[in-house]
């Protein structure tokens, strides 16, 4: 995969050049020459990491109904830049305007670390800030949205239909992942699960099928 070119094709709206490698790169899981395996993610969608080379990283997300038990810490940053585009259904962004407020607080700032186990340790910090929520972007099959490293944000399916994004990442030195949760939570762990290999083919097969659906009339 040429991770500069995908890059460029998505942020021109080159969509049927994304999409063909997005389709490509699930067909590979498909048919078995590629042994990755999907991670079920503790914001609620379920993650096939395509591509890991140093800063640079390239996954499809997948999301469906949401599991009651991957909600917590839902407003987050990346220390990643991102650049996202639809595959298929619709995915809504809203940003957080997040502000120091050590006096009256409604958050505390947690520092995500994730370890290649699959295990990921929420650490509080002294950060005490006020949230306010701010614009929310919903976009479609075919569009693509950006949101730089540190923005705090929260992700939502407008319908809860099935909806998959491109997710290119390019991390940044020196960041970190945030989240916010409550004042006076502890820190605490979160286990990413990994599905075994049918259930990827089977998560995979879907992804694929609804890429090639026909868009639907308006």
């Amino acid at each position: 995969m040429d991770y500069p070119a995908l890059e460029r094709a998505a942020r021109r709206g080159a969509v049927g050049e994304v999409l063909r490698q997005a389709a490509a790169e699930l067909e590979e899981v498909v048919s078995g020459r590629r042994a990755l395996r999907a991670v079920r993610h503790p914001l609620g969608f379920v993650c096939l990491p395509v591509l890991r080379d140093g800063p640079r990283g390239v996954c499809v997300h997948v999301f469906g109904p949401t599991d009651p038990g991957l909600t917590g810490h839902q407003v987050h940053s990346h220390s990643w830049d991102l650049t996202s585009t639809v595959l298929y259904g619709r995915l809504g962004n809203r940003r957080v305007g997040v502000h120091e407020e050590p006096e009256t607080p409604t958050h505390r700032v947690f520092e995500v670390h994730s370890d290649p186990s699959g295990v990921d340790e929420l650490r509080p910090t002294r950060r005490l800030v006020r949230c306010l929520p701010g614009a929310e972007q919903t976009s479609s099959r075919g569009q693509t949205y950006a949101l730089p490293a540190g923005e705090f944000h929260t992700t939502v399916v407008p319908d809860g239909s099935p909806a998959a994004t491109l997710v290119l990442g390019r991390t940044l030195p020196g960041r970190a992942d945030l989240s916010l949760g409550p004042v006076r939570a502890p820190g605490r762990r979160v286990v990413r699960r990994t599905c075994d290999a049918a259930q990827t083919v089977r998560i995979a097969r879907a992804a694929l099928r609804r890429i090639h659906e026909p868009e639907p009339l308006s």
